[in-house]
């Protein structure tokens, strides 16, 4: 989906279905991205309304209170139903909404543990489905589920199921990026201090560091500390002394794992933050090179293309900006 609007002077409703031991940081999420867009656009563009299937006051796992209106079947359907994860999700409260928007040819999200709770429930996995990393591991251990992601968002019959949590702010803008001029974008995402709008096929952000392979802790430790330590890269001497392992140890196991030397993994890392940074954002080169640990704009631009055989510059060139993708 590309950032050109349509429709931009029609109101885009919103419902937010919450239950007892919802996720509130997700519902900030959502209402603050709605009200900033509002207040950049000088009209209320995006409505949102709070639903539940036990109307009234509802208790957020972090004891926030929210009054909700009742979800009646049918009834009151927003052009878009977003569904948040929390302690306590009962599928059996939002499903049949979830039809009724399905019928409607309307979008429903489903946030985080509400999108496990979805994928758990569905008897044939026919498109793609994603939720938070912490419960993708567990839904492969506990069954069989082919078409599982893992990335940001994935969209399938009407129905987002998506990581939710901190990627929340990026979804909500994907949704309404259509009812948006570009510079009202631009504009919104400065105001939530967005270095990147993500890809809503981004896959999740995992550490290197929970790779499954590496069993040996302070092996694990050593690459959380390059991570760490970019911009002012740890000499490798440092680095083992500060684990408590012999360089010759950590060689070899690096050499095992990943085929490479330590020095080579962690220069590798940071020339794949420099990319993140070149594509996703707007800093300038020489502040990438500088937050990366490159000397200088020309090593930068070495290291890119030894890695990726283009240059920072090219990278950079971008034509448009996809912010959310959905299935056609």
């Amino acid at each position: 989906m590309t950032t050109e609007p349509q429709d931009i002077d029609q109101t885009l409703g919103f419902e937010v279905f919450v239950q007892r031991g919802f996720n509130e940081d997700e519902l900030t999420a959502v209402t603050s991205t709605l009200r900033i867009a509002n207040n950049i656009v000088g009209y209320e563009r995006f409505s949102c309304r709070i639903i539940s299937d036990m109307p009234g006051l509802v208790t957020s796992k972090g004891a926030v209170l929210v009054r909700a209106e009742p979800a009646i079947e049918d009834y009151g359907l927003a052009d878009i139903l977003i569904v948040l994860g929390g302690a306590k999700v009962d599928r059996g409260g939002w499903n049949r909404r979830l039809r009724s928007m399905q019928r409607k040819k309307r979008t429903t999200v489903l946030l985080s543990d509400a999108a496990t709770a979805f994928i758990r429930a569905k008897t044939s996995q026919q498109g793609k489905v994603t939720t938070h990393w912490r419960d993708i591991a567990l839904l492969k251990e506990q069954g069989y589920y082919p078409t599982l992601t893992t990335r940001l968002a994935e969209h399938s019959d009407g129905v987002t199921t998506a990581a939710g949590g901190a990627a929340t702010v990026e979804l909500i803008i994907g949704l309404i990026t259509s009812h948006l001029e570009p510079i009202e974008i631009a504009e919104l995402g400065n105001r939530l201090l967005l270095p990147a709008i993500r890809h809503s096929d981004a896959e999740q952000p995992r550490d290197i560091a929970d790779n499954a392979g590496l069993f040996d802790a302070r092996v694990t430790q050593a690459i959380k500390l390059m991570e760490t330590n970019m911009e002012e890269p740890l000499a490798m001497t440092e680095l083992t002394r500060r684990v408590g392992l012999s360089t010759r140890h950590v060689e070899r196991v690096f050499r095992e794992v990943f085929d490479e030397t330590p020095a080579r993994f962690y220069k590798r890392l940071r020339v794949r933050r420099a990319r993140a940074m070149i594509e996703d954002t707007l800093i300038p080169l020489i502040d990438v090179a500088v937050a990366t640990g490159f000397c200088s704009h020309n090593a930068l631009s070495r290291a890119v293309r030894d890695e990726y055989g283009s240059t920072p510059s090219k990278m950079r060139a971008r034509k448009e900006i996809k912010l959310i993708k959905h299935n056609s």
